[in-house]
This record gives C-alpha cells, structure tokens and sequence, in this order.
C-alpha cells in the first residue's frame, strides 16, 4: 500500500503513471508518428498535383519538378517512421521494466502481504504479462495520435479539393471515434477476466510443479492432473470469450470504416461525375479515402490495446494496494542482540495466551501437537505476520517496536520447506553471510559429505529449488545456510526430516556444539534434536502444557508418544 498521505494507485493512475514517466519519449514519438502520417496522407495529394499540372498539362519539367517534391515527401515520412519507432520502442521496454519493478518492490516490501491469497504463478503472471500490456499502450497511444493527424491532414486536403467531402469526414470522424470507445467496453471487462484466470492457472501449475516429487510419492499424479485441467479449461474459455469479443470489436470497427470510406467514396464519385472535382481531385481524394482506412483502424487498435491496458492497470494497482502483513516499526533495536527471547500472553493461529521465556543463550525445543500451532509460531517469531494478542520481546523490546529487516536478521526463522536457489553450493550457504568462511556450518550440518559427493565440491552449480539434489542434500545446505548467517536467535522448523537417524544424530550434536551460548529454538518432535536441547515445552491446545528437560518431559505418556512415534 502507499505510504501515509498518499493516495492509493487505481488501474487509471498506474496506466497514467507509466504514460507520464516517459512523456519526453512518448512525445517525440508522437510528433516524429505525427509528421509520418501527414508525409503518408500528401502522397495522394501530390499524385493528383502530379496528374492536373504536369501529366494533364504535358509539362516535363512540372513533371520532374513534383516528382521530386513527392520524393522528398517519401524520404520525409520514412525518416519520422523510423525514428518514431525508436522512441516508441525505448518507451514501450522501459515502461515494461518500470512496472515489473514497481511489482517485483511490492512484493519484496519488508513488510509482506503481497502474497496473501495470490499463488507465486499469479504474481509471475502480474509481473509479465499485465506489465507488457500496459507497455505496449506506450507504443500505441503514439500511433493513435499520429492516426488523428492522419485525419486532420486528409480533412484539410479534402476541404481544399472539395467542401462537402472535407465537411464529410470532419463530421463523421467524431460519432464513428465514439462507436469505437463504446463497442471496446465489452473487451475492457472479458479481457480483465482472461488475465485473471490464466493467472490462477500459471499459478496452479508453478504450485504442482514446486510439489511434484510429493504427489509422485503419495500418487497423486492423476488429482493433480484434474485439478490443473480444470483450471486450464477455465482460463480457456476466459480466452476463447475474450478473443470473441476482440473479433466482434475489430470486426465491428472494420465494419463501420467500411460503410464510412464507402459514403466518401460515393461523394467523391458523384462531385467528379457533375465536374466539380478535376481528374487529379479525384485521385486525390480516392487516395485519401483509402489512405484513411489506416488511420482509422488504428483507432480500433489503439482503443482494443487502452482497453487491455486498463484491465491490467486494475490488477496492478490491486497488488500495489494489497494491505501489509506487519507494521514498518520505528527502531533498530539493540545493534548487540543477547538474543533473550519472550513470549507475553501470545494469542496467534493454534497458540491462545502462552506465556514463555527463553534465556539467552539456551537451546529450546517447542514439541508442538498440532502443526497449525508450529506455524503459527513461525509466522509470528518471522514477522510474517502480527499476533491477535500478546506480544514477543528481545531484550525486552518488542519485536513489533523494529523494522521488520531488524527483526529478522535478528530472529531468523528457517522454514521447513526452505528453498534453494540456482547458483553454487557456496553462493547458497553464504546467501545470508557474504565473506564468511562457509566450512563449520557445513559440517555442522552434515552438509559436508554432500559437497564431497558434489563433482565441483563448493562450486557446483545447484538447479533452482534445489532440483539437482536429493531432499535430504536440499535440507542439511539450507540447515547450514541458517547456521552461516549467525543470527543472535535462530529458530529452525524440523530440520532433519530427510535424513537417516545416524545423520540426525551427527547434526543434533554439531547444532549444539555450533550454536552453544547463542538463543536457538527448535520446533520439532524428533527425539535426536530433543535430546541435546537444553529445555523443552510442549504445545497443546494451543498453550504450553509441559516445560523441563527432554528426560524429565519422557515420563509423560502423551509426550513419550509424541516424540518416539
């Protein structure tokens, strides 16, 4: 959302912004289109001067005197041409870099909440495709207003080489521009749709893609199939009726240019016959006529074009408008952290009012009976969202208090679906700690028997999402890229699901040994991971229901349960 005392973007102010961010190059464009077109509609007129004063006249050197003239007049058009796409195309890639950058800020704003409740395809899709319609208006909007200096032009030749069939057009040019605006309207609305709905299928499809492996182990494959067919079958009729309508609008206005040349035509035809117009007026103003077909169908263009610019501008402007996830805070906090956490009557998804403090220093673990409460907590300790009630401190300052960017380097919660992302096995376990010496963590996260299984050690090369490697490989380099970054307080998520219970134990004790005198947390039920905390709690029903040592919490029944399955 915009900052305080700003007004929020509408699909309106997002399609003028990027207009008015490059109006220097629109402008020229416009002008060099402009003298383009008026170059293209003197090409009938001259013919015509060409017929009455030198070929109807025998005059070799009117002759040779007008073909020049019409020369220069081809050299003239063709040169704006050339230059005006230029500055049509500078402002169209641009205006298309501008606003995936203004997506790509909002999304990666601190503060979150563009995410919520749109699949990363839909943001990918918004990104793309509705950022490359509106860019591409900054290229039209150029050519429909050189398309009214193409009518102007051919008005003014027609009115000097016949009133009425100037009066004609000048008349007719504005009901038929309104036709145009009013038969678009249909296209502006299905076209919102068509892009809302491929978004929901580029989103599906990047969320199955993401989880293959997960639905080729649970043979889900032909779930997955149907679900995504039905989305797909959506976004196609969405397109297949957008593209309807599109056909009705540029046949509609084909229609109308048509039945509109046609009246010229028939006027022009009639004055020549009565002998009001020379043989020369004539080619004129046929040429004109035909000439005006161009003109007139890139104002069905450029209208088609403004229509599906809107309805992307509209999706724009709802992702800019989307409301945060946290506060901005107001400080910094301490720039030492002790790393001294707590919880104070912390009302959250699946947590009601727990109250809990971790010393700094201590490695506690969080057994939590329902994962809605894991992730509760997660969100919360990640300032991905704000609690219902209560509130968490560090050093005794709470963490809503800081800027969500000092909250985070200062309470770093590694997820259990963290991902990797394309680049060498040292460029991602030093993601969060550039210059570090990447070793100890690796080989407090077992990952370093991975890198010697790798053919380049550090500097293969891993496909994006960690494709390239094995789940277990995938979960100890993000285990170690969370032990690299040494953050005052580190909060891991079951981080050894994917390994065997040897490799679990040999990480439980170098997290310890890594981590010892520094606050971490860890939120799991594995019995390894347990067993080197220095403290447990047990979350149920959504408050703490036991607190004491691994060994000391073994002795109830629901607790002994829940760890060693």
């Amino acid at each position: 959302m915009p900052d305080s005392g700003e007004s929020p973007p509408t699909g309106a102010t997002v399609l003028r912004g990027s207009f008015r961010a490059f109006r220097g190059r629109l402008t020229a464009a416009s002008a060099l289109f402009c003298g383009h077109q008026a170059g293209e509609a003197l090409v009938p007129v001259l013919v015509g001067v060409v017929i009455d004063r030198a070929v109807g006249t025998g005059d070799p050197l009117a002759l040779v005197f007008w073909l020049a003239v019409l020369g220069l007049d081809f050299l003239f058009l063709s040169t704006c041409y050339r230059f005006g796409a230029r500055q049509a195309w500078f402002a169209d890639v641009s205006a298309d870099a501008r606003l995936r950058m203004q997506v790509a800020d909002r999304m990666l704003d601190p503060r979150g909440g563009a995410e919520a409740g749109r699949l990363p395809g839909t943001l990918s899709n918004i990104a793309v495709s509705d950022a490359k319609r509106i860019a591409v208006a900054s290229f039209m909007l150029p050519l429909g207003i050189a398309a009214v200096m193409a009518v102007l032009v051919s008005t003014i030749a027609l009115l000097t080489i016949s009133l009425p069939l100037g009066l004609l057009i000048l008349l007719g040019t504005p009901p038929l521009l309104w036709l145009i605006q009013k038969v678009g309207k249909p296209l502006e609305r299905r076209s919102e749709t068509e892009q809302e709905r491929a978004a929901q299928a580029s989103g599906v499809a990047a969320d199955l893609v993401g989880g293959i492996r997960v639905l080729k182990g649970m043979g889900a494959e032909a779930a997955a199939v149907r679900r995504y067919t039905g989305v797909s079958g959506t976004a196609l009729g969405a397109t297949l009726r957008a593209t309807r309508a599109e056909a009705g609008f540029l046949g509609s206005v084909r229609l109308a240019n048509g039945l509109f040349l046609a009246l010229i035509a028939l006027v022009g035809g009639r004055l020549a016959a009565e002998g009001d117009l020379s043989v020369g007026g004539l080619v004129a103003a046929v040429g004109l006529a035909q000439f005006l077909v161009g003109p007139l169908e890139m104002f069905g263009a450029v209208s088609a074009q403004l229509a599906q610019a809107r309805a992307s501008a509209s999706r724009i402007a709802d992702l800019l408008n989307s409301p945060h996830a946290v506060g901005a805070g107001n400080g910094s906090g301490p720039d030492a952290p002790r790393g001294a956490l707590a919880l104070h009557g912390l009302d959250t998804d699946g947590i009601d009012g727990v109250d809990l403090d971790v010393p700094a220093g201590q490695l506690l673990g969080v057994v939590a009976h329902s994962p809605e409460a894991a992730t509760g907590l997660l969100r919360v300790l990640g300032r991905e969202t704000e609690p219902a009630g209560g509130r968490v401190t560090l050093d005794g300052v709470a963490l809503a208090e800081l800027t969500p960017e000092r909250a985070r380097s200062a309470v770093l919660v590694a997820a259990h679906d963290a991902h990797l992302f394309a680049g060498t096995v040292r460029e991602n376990v030093l993601a969060g700690a550039p210059g570090a010496e990447p070793d100890p963590a690796l080989t407090a996260a077992q990952a370093d028997q991975v890198v010697e299984a790798l053919p380049r050690g550090h500097e293969t090369e891993i496909a994006a999402r960690g494709s390239s490697l094995s789940g277990g490989q995938r979960q100890r380099i993000a285990l170690a890229r969370a032990l690299a970054a040494e953050p005052p307080v580190l909060v891991l998520h079951d981080p050894t699901t994917a390994v065997d219970a040897v490799t679990e134990s040999r990480i439980a004790d170098g997290l310890a040994a890594l981590r010892r005198d520094r606050t971490t947390i860890v939120i799991t039920t594995s019995p390894a991971l347990l067993a080197v905390t220095d403290r447990a709690v047990v979350l149920r029903d959504g408050r703490i229901v036991g607190d004491g040592t691994h060994a000391e919490l073994l002795d109830d029944p629901d607790y002994r349960a829940l760890v060693t399955g």
